[in-house]
């Protein structure tokens, strides 16, 4: 199949650090080129993909130092590309979570597949979806559909990682003084609070290896920051791959007591990669992605985490990357997408004027 991935501009796939959208569409992209398929990647030129690239923007949003960037603009300019271009492609693959694609494609949506890799519970959603309805969409958990029950899904797909990047090493140090993981983002919806307060009742270190946005520097400075001894607490900064597989592996437990309705969790998964139990809150797709008792736990209260670090000695790491291999590996992910790509190329051009884009475009 000629397959396009049109991936955000915020980060370069894949993103040295901080990103999960473009993470997972830096794994699709290589598996799908690997089993033989053409396909052209929408990104920013930074990008290193096998795949052939489409810069949409010459740096990456967050990435490039000039002071005044416009996000909707660079993502306007790849998108009225990917139009112009859109007869070269059997399937047009959007990784965009805010639908800003729609009035574009709306002529050939049946080639269309839309990956929202966010939150759908912004109030103007479901009316922006009804203006531009029935482009096929596929969730990345059954939880991230709930604020848009009347799109058009056509498939579930959860994440995978590469087994063979994320490889669980043989042993871990002995005489290591455990510690717990928070991992991602510092901001308010993650609740590095409740991690904090769930490791200073444990009687175990928290160590933070996490990004500090532009809109979360206030609440950490404010809230976080205060906390953070150096000793009960130590904060890491952004981490790169090398650095966050030895930290998660090293870690007793991920935290992950988020206050959001979290779409999927890309690091809960790499923690499993690695072995490592998740407590995680029962939020979003968490009760989903957590096999409770087996990858880790879910809980409601810090109460209810603090008990279950007592529990942690009871989980077997070789089953929790045995049971990551299962459910959240690329094959798998690809295999689930690829189904979903042969069934939409089956459904009739139902809109001519798809030449006509086509021949714009020569």
């Amino acid at each position: 199949m000629r397959i396009a991935q049109i991936a955000p501009l915020h980060e370069p796939v894949p993103p040295p650090l901080y990103g999960g959208t473009e993470r997972i569409v830096s794994s699709l992209t290589e598996e799908l080129v690997a089993r033989g398929h053409e396909v052209t990647l929408f990104a920013s030129g930074e990008s290193r993909t096998s795949a052939k690239l489409a810069a949409g923007r010459e740096r990456s949003l967050r990435l490039d130092p000039a002071p005044l960037k416009s996000e909707i603009a660079a993502h306007l300019s790849m998108l009225d590309e990917v139009r112009r271009r859109a007869g070269e492609f059997d399937v047009l693959h959007f990784h965009l979570s805010h639908f800003q694609h729609f009035p574009f494609f709306e002529h050939i949506r049946e080639k269309t597949v839309t990956t929202p890799h966010g939150r759908l519970d912004y109030v103007d959603l479901p009316g922006a979806y009804r203006r531009w309805p029935g482009f096929p969409m596929i969730s990345i958990s059954m939880r991230q559909r709930k604020p848009l029950p009347e799109a058009n899904w056509v498939g579930n797909v959860y994440h995978g990682l590469p087994l063979d990047h994320y490889r669980m090493p043989e042993a871990r140090e002995r005489g290591e003084k455990p510690y717990l993981a928070f991992l991602g983002r510092l901001s308010r919806d993650k609740r590095p609070d409740r991690a904090i307060e769930i490791a200073r009742r444990s009687g175990m270190q928290l160590r933070i290896a996490a990004k500090i946005g532009a809109g979360d520097r206030a609440y950490f400075h404010d809230e976080i920051e205060p906390l953070i001894d150096g000793e009960r607490v130590v904060y890491l900064g952004e981490v790169g791959e090398e650095a966050k597989a030895e930290f998660l592996h090293r870690a007793a437990a991920l935290l992950f007591p988020i206050d959001w309705p979290e779409p999927f969790g890309l690091v809960v998964i790499e923690a499993m990669a690695f072995g490592t139990p998740v407590i995680a809150w029962r939020e979003g797709a968490m009760p989903e992605i957590v096999d409770e008792g087996v990858t880790g736990f879910v809980v409601d209260s810090i109460d209810a985490a603090v008990e279950r670090v007592g529990l942690l000695g009871d989980l077997d790491r070789a089953k929790i990357r045995r049971t990551l291999e299962t459910r959240f590996s690329v094959p798998r992910m690809v295999d689930d997408y690829e189904a979903i790509y042969e069934a939409r190329t089956a459904v009739p051009d139902t809109h001519p004027t798809l030449r006509a884009v086509a021949g714009d475009a020569a």
